[in-house]
Order: structure tokens, then sequence, then C-alpha cells
């Protein structure tokens, strides 16, 4: 290499680095004020889609750490120092939980849309506490037989009772929670709350559940679920819904979630700020983002999992923006929909068991795994 070489190279070197210092110094001075928000949510909420826009325009960066399954969660907060979580995502039925242990501040009503959800979510159960929210609503889903559409039909689907056709043996599967299970369950046990039951209710539904045993081919996690559907592995898979089949949908398979004539299960999750969140500013304008009819696209289109949204103006959007995924989800604008579900008392919503302790579902569910 030539010395006229090398000084040219050194000068295009030294021209580069200082072009790009140039071009890199507002994103620098950018990155200076930048702030972090932290979240504990679900997995697929801190995705770039969802939330890439929010950063972009806030100049933020969003840490999320992802949780699965509500008692996870739990644990989650208790172990970690206050203000470790600006933002919460929880499911609706553990809201009580957070608020009793302190775990969410109180929100100001104002400041979220409210007047902008359908009746049936502005002072959803569980939210509200002495006349202020801890929670605000974000997104639902049903719960029912998902199914196979070659090995079970939607005929067939619509009693849970199909499950225990000879035809299914070996191939019933099941989400490993034991809330959505059971409640599905007790529906078909004809308990209108299904999970408030009596000493003689909870034992009839302890002998509904162990009698599925011999169809049972496993219990899967959330990807073990989407391979078993997709595959035929399993024909049916009780208490779970859209949330599963919708994602498998987009890929072609020849799946769906009926919602069986003894009922079905809604599923709700909610943004909480965090108890002693050093950020309740950000967090607030971030669940207002989330509230808006962009975020709520968003939320309602999730790669990880679909949801059905609970503003007006969302379903404005969506229908808009996306009229296909509009009729998928039933969120159609003039026609029925699927809030004629919840207004025909069709759907239950999930709850934590009102008369028996969380360890005595759970450790029913664990005998019922381990027959």
């Amino acid at each position: 290499m030539t010395h006229n070489i090398i000084t040219t190279r050194r000068r295009l070197i030294k021209g580069g680095l200082a072009a790009a210092a140039a071009v890199a110094a507002p994103a620098v001075l950018r990155a200076q004020g930048r702030r972090d928000l932290s979240m504990l949510t679900w997995a697929g909420h801190a995705d770039p889609e969802v939330i890439g826009a929010f950063e972009e325009m806030h100049n933020v960066r969003i840490r999320a750490k992802e949780y699965v399954g509500g008692d996870q969660m739990l644990a989650q907060i208790a172990q970690s120092p206050t203000g470790t979580y600006d933002v919460i995502l929880s499911d609706a039925e553990y809201v009580v939980q957070l608020q009793q242990a302190g775990f969410i501040e109180p929100l100001v009503p104002e400041d979220y849309p409210f007047d902008d959800f359908f009746p049936e979510f502005q002072n959803f159960r569980g939210h509200w506490f002495d006349d202020r929210p801890y929670a605000v609503f974000l997104r639902f889903g049903f719960l029912g037989l998902s199914h196979n559409r070659a090995a079970m039909s939607e005929a067939e689907a619509r009693s849970y009772r199909g499950m225990w056709d000879s035809r299914h043996e070996g191939r019933i599967g099941h989400f490993d929670w034991h809330l959505p299970n059971l409640g599905a369950l007790s529906l078909l046990n004809g308990n209108l709350s299904p999970f408030d039951l009596d000493e003689q209710h909870w034992t009839e539904l302890s002998d509904t559940l162990m009698s599925l045993r011999p169809q049972v081919r496993g219990f899967y996690d959330y990807g073990g679920m989407l391979s078993a559907l997709r595959s035929g592995e399993v024909a049916a898979i009780p208490g779970i819904g859209d949330w599963i089949t919708g994602v498998l949908a987009r890929d072609g398979a020849d799946v769906t979630t009926t919602i069986p004539e003894e009922g079905g299960l809604q599923w709700t999750e909610s943004l909480s700020i965090g108890g002693g969140s050093r950020n309740q500013d950000l967090a607030r304008t971030f669940i207002q983002y989330m509230l808006s009819p962009e975020g709520q696209v968003k939320t309602a289109t999730l790669k990880a999992y679909p949801a059905m949204i609970p503003t007006r103006s969302g379903w404005d959007r969506l229908n808009e923006e996306l009229p296909g995924e509009a009729r998928r989800q039933n969120m159609v604008l003039n026609g029925p929909n699927a809030l004629d579900e919840i207004r025909a008392g069709r759907i239950r919503l999930r709850e934590l068991p009102v008369q028996q302790s969380l360890e005595t579902w759970n450790d029913a569910w664990t005998r019922y795994k381990n027959a």
C-alpha cells in the first residue's frame, strides 16, 4: 500500500467519521433526553409495530418484562422493589389483588376516554374502588371450544359434551391453566356463576373434570397449542379462543373457536400504573395512547394474539382500515357482532374462585394432570 493510498484512506475514514458524527449528532442529543418506561406484560405487547410510533413520538424507550400467567405476574411484582414497573398489563381478575396489595396507583377518571367505551366496559367490575379506577379496560376475547375443523365440526362443538365422544379419545388438549378449563366445564355443569360454587357444585365440577381425563392428549403452553391444533394432533381444546385460533387462521389453518350452547367465558386485559412509579406522567400518556383509535387497532391486531377492543372509536378505525379483520373478529358496526353475545347473556367473566381458594383449584388441576 503506497503512502498516497494510506493518506487518501485516512482522509476518507476521517471524513466518513466526521460525516457520520454530523448525521448522528441529532440522534445522540435526542438519546440524551430519552426516558425509559418499564412495563410488566404478557408477550407481544412491546413489539415494535405496537409501541414503535409511541416511542418515537415521545422519545421514550419501553423496557418490557414479560410473564406467563397471573400468578407469575403477582410473584414478579412482589419480588421487585417498589416502583420497578411503571405500567402493568394484567388479566382483569387480578386487578383486585393488585389494588389490595398496593401494587397499582389510583387513576384520575378524567384522564381516560371512558365515554368512548361501550357501556359494558365503562365501569368494569373489579376496576373501581371508592369511585376511582385503578385499571382501564384495554382488550378482551371470548373463550369457548377451539377445534380443528377436520376433526370436530362446528355442529359438534356446540356443546362441551362433544369432548367425551369416543372418536376423540386421546385427542383433547388443555391449556395448562386451571381457571379457563374449570370455568368452561363449570358452564357445562349449568353453573350460571361458573366461579362461585358451593361445596356441592365444586364437588360436581371436580367429578366432571376427572371424567374427561381419559380423553386427554396433553397439557400445552402457548406454542404447544398452536402446533397441536394446527397439525390436528388434538381435535379440540376447551377454555381458549380466538387468541389462539386467530393466530392460526392468519396462516390458513382450518381451525376456529365455537362458543358452545352452554356459554363461553370472557378474558380481559387491563392497564394500570405501577405502585410507586416515578414516571406516572409518561405511564398515563402511554395508556392514553393505547386507548386511542391508533393504539386500539394495534392491540386488536397484535401478532402474538389478537383481541377485541372496548372503544367505539377503535371499532370505527378498525372497520375503516381493516374491514376483513373487523369481520373476522366479529366487530362489525352494522349487524350482529360480539357485543350481542354479551348482551344475550351467553358470556360470563373469567374470575378468580369465590368460595374456594386459588390453591384449592390449583390442587384439583394438579391431581387431574397426574391422574
